[in-house]
């Protein structure tokens, strides 16, 4: 196991004209619930899509449990589970068969999945849903089951972008009791959310990003002491847009 479950170091993502990430530096311990907020565009998902080996850096460079994103992807694969903003599911499949498939794609015993793929419907509350066809799921059931087939194979780090869009509150807090136990069981979790609330109550640190730029770093108890906030909403809305606001 490497000194820390995520390094990123000068990491710059260039999209033609347009920066995405500019100079990102972020260390990430094993076992922490850590949070990445941003306005939309802020660079959140470019990060995670760098850390998931979908992209590749233009500058810098990140590594996942000690695996180089650019020279080890594989290594990285196998290390981390992926519940991406936009959920990639068959649609006529059931919501178990989508589960099970990602399973049997991981290798992962037959009984092993039986079992795991139950207890986490369960804890989920899915388990009335589970068997429908996932072309007739809800925005927030799609997003249960994209972050069951991200889990399904146990693995050490979990990146979830924006995993509670579209629920209703009654099941974005069984999300987080879910999330909140894989923490528990010391895997290490990346969350991207627009919803200040959920970082307030998960993580143990956040980081704040705008215009693909680190800007604040710390736990959200820090950071509200730090800027006289009440709450991390008022402290991430004194924060980001600086730039929007005075050139208006």
């Amino acid at each position: 196991m490497s000194e820390s479950a995520i390094k990123i170091t000068n990491l710059t993502k260039r999209f033609d004209d347009i920066t995405a990430l500019d100079n990102l530096n972020l260390e990430i311990a094993w076992g922490e619930l850590f949070g990445i907020l941003g306005p939309n565009g802020a660079g959140k998902s470019t990060t995670v899509n760098i850390l998931n080996t979908l992209l590749e850096p233009t500058e810098g460079s990140a590594t996942v449990d000690g695996h180089d994103v650019g020279f080890d992807p594989e290594g990285v694969r196998e290390v981390i589970g992926v519940c991406p903003q936009e959920p990639a599911f068959y649609p006529h499949l059931t919501g178990r068969e989508n589960i099970i498939l990602m399973g049997d794609m991981h290798l992962v015993p037959k009984d092993v999945l039986k079992e795991r793929l139950n207890t986490m419907v369960e804890k989920i509350e899915m388990e009335d849903h589970i068997d429908r066809r996932a072309k007739k799921y809800s925005g927030g059931m799609i997003r249960r089951v994209s972050m069951l087939m991200a889990l399904i194979s146990d693995p050490k780090i979990a990146l979830l972008d924006e995993p509670t869009v579209a629920m209703d509150p009654k099941s974005r807090r069984a999300v987080w009791d879910f999330i909140r136990e894989l923490k528990e069981r010391g895997k290490t979790v990346i969350l991207t959310t627009h919803y200040m609330e959920e970082a307030q109550e998960l993580c143990d640190r956040v980081a704040i990003i705008d215009e693909g730029s680190l800007i604040e770093i710390g736990s959200p108890k820090e950071l509200m002491q730090k800027h006289q906030a009440k709450n991390l909403e008022e402290v991430f809305l004194k924060l980001t847009g600086k730039k929007l606001r005075e050139a208006i």
